[in-house]
């Protein structure tokens, strides 16, 4: 039996079986191989199965199976709920419409991934475009509502395991380096935005900087698969890269969300200009200091020999996460929740550890995953929905993709210049650099929320038509640049990294490179 791996795209297949490797394979047969994996664990299945549905032209009877489940389920959850809430959900209701859209979204990703081994966000954020375009969907303001909360809701999921998969003892033995790489690039792109949208966009320099906040924040949902499958083949271990950019991408997204959050409540919030930037300080110290306390709560309660441990503690830091986020939006302190729900994580993290959680490997980190996989259609479905493509302004369009290019090529060079002292030779901060390119997650969730403010009757001081522009020209820019990014970042970090980053198995190195090894292909 031979054996043969090669990188396509952003993942690594491997074949051994021979006749799945006979070059006479159609392409057709090869595509089906992406898509339907062949299941080694005993099983039963019909004996006329085989005969009637082949593999791999078709699943699997277990995996049929599950997905005949998962489609029963759906029809028997929407028949209660038809009998519950009426036309609602009916075949013209919009929450039919708005779970349609996610389901959608869900199984076009599904495609895009298998297909192309582009990241499947992509996928879903093109449908939300789609369905909203094509007026397969409509929302009015009740249901808009709900679309806001479900945004929350992911944002609190992609916090929280940012905050789960920072490992203490990787930040006290490289913590300049993690810093270097977290907050200096981070700072370096912020600013490029804020003056080139200034100048290229029009925006005025507090909508500038609260657009270059939100852009320059990395995605672990681009970054984190496409590292940890170089690591799988021994790129990059010799050095625990994929940890360092990893604790690095945690801090850079949590400094993203509450720098933008700080900005956006001093906009909005009723008050004084003074109290309200004083508060951006004051912010990040009370949501460090709760986060931490809670997460500390956490390591006692609930016993950690209790039988329902794992459920207990899921619930108790996914519920303070949204106490967090929520509370503080309400009381004006919205930069305190993003850093209280990152900080809880990274400190229950640390005492799970001690008790013998891995970082990153736990169960509830496993849920945390698992929720991600449902939310992320959820998040990136709904961003796209709110893209109407014949109101857009072709100038705000064009602009856009000019200042997002050249700030992102801005970010590969800060990235390289800053990386002295991190024990890296030039290849390996030519590599970071591009790393650094990809943007998802933050953007989705964070994109639309200047115009759900605008909508809902907030004013930041200056006229409602303009104000609504420059909202609408944050979300265009933001759903830009996932477009242009995500896929650009996947391509080149799976080029480059075979060729910039020296491979070696070392059995010491790969346990410092261990972290998030159990990460899902759709994280």
């Amino acid at each position: 039996m031979e054996s043969n791996s090669n990188i396509i795209g952003v993942r690594v297949y491997t074949f051994v079986d021979n006749k799945n490797e006979d070059s006479s394979d159609s392409w057709w047969e090869k595509l089906c191989l992406r898509c339907h994996q062949e299941d080694s664990s005993p099983s039963w299945q019909p004996s006329w199965w085989s005969k009637v549905f082949p593999f791999p032209f078709f699943s699997t009877y277990r995996q049929t199976a599950q997905q005949l489940c998962i489609i029963m389920f759906f029809l028997l959850s929407w028949g209660i709920l038809y009998a519950e809430l009426g036309e609602s959900v009916g075949l013209n209701g919009e929450l039919l419409g708005m779970t349609i859209l996610v389901i959608s979204a869900y199984l076009v990703g599904w495609l895009w991934l298998k297909i192309t081994t582009l990241p499947a966000l992509i996928g879903m954020l093109v449908t939300g475009i789609l369905f909203q375009n094509l007026n397969i969907i409509h929302m009015t303001d009740t249901y808009r509502k709900l679309n806001q909360d479900l945004r929350k809701v992911a944002l609190v999921i992609i916090l929280t395991r940012a905050g789960l998969g920072l490992d203490a003892a990787i930040l006290r033995k490289h913590y300049v380096a993690v810093l270097q790489l977290g907050l200096l690039p981070w700072l370096v792109e912020c600013i490029a935005i804020s003056v080139t949208s200034h100048f290229l966009l029009g925006l005025p320099w507090i909508w500038g900087f609260l657009l270059g906040s939100m852009i320059a924040s990395v995605s672990p949902a681009v970054v984190v698969p496409c590292l940890f499958r170089l690591r799988d083949v021994g790129y990059g271990v010799s050095k625990g890269i994929p940890t360092l950019l990893l604790a690095a991408a945690a801090i850079d997204d949590s400094i993203s969300v509450a720098i933008f959050a700080i900005i956006l409540n001093a906009m909005f919030a009723p008050g004084s200009v003074t109290f309200n930037i004083i508060k951006g300080p004051l912010s990040i110290i009370v949501g460090v200091v709760c986060g931490g306390l809670w997460g500390a709560i956490l390591a006692i309660i609930p016993e950690k020999g209790d039988v329902y441990m794992v459920p207990l503690r899921f619930l108790a830091l996914f519920l303070g996460g949204l106490f967090s986020l929520f509370i503080s939006s309400l009381v004006g302190w919205s930069g305190a929740g993003p850093l209280a729900i990152v900080s809880s994580g990274f400190v229950a993290a640390l005492y799970w550890e001690k008790q013998g959680w891995p970082v990153n490997k736990n169960p509830v980190s496993n849920i945390f995953r698992i929720l991600w996989i449902f939310f992320e259609p959820i998040l990136f479905a709904f961003t796209g929905a709110q893209i109407t493509i014949s109101a857009l302004d072709p100038e705000v369009i064009k602009m856009g993709a000019i200042c997002l290019i050249s700030c992102l090529v801005l970010r590969v060079i800060a990235t390289f210049l800053v990386s002295f002292g991190c024990g890296l030779n030039k290849k390996e901060k030519l590599f970071i650099g591009v790393t650094w390119l990809a943007k998802a997650t933050v953007q989705a969730a964070l994109g639309p929320a200047a115009l759900d403010l605008v909508n809902s009757g907030q004013t930041s001081g200056i006229l409602p038509s303009d104000e609504e522009k420059h909202s609408k020209a944050l979300l265009a820019v933001s759903v830009l640049s996932v477009i242009i990014s995500a896929p650009l970042g996947a391509i080149l970090i799976a080029i480059t990294g075979p060729r910039l980053l020296t491979k070696g198995n070392d059995s010491k190195n790969l346990e410092d490179g261990d972290i998030g090894q159990r990460i899902d292909t759709q994280l």
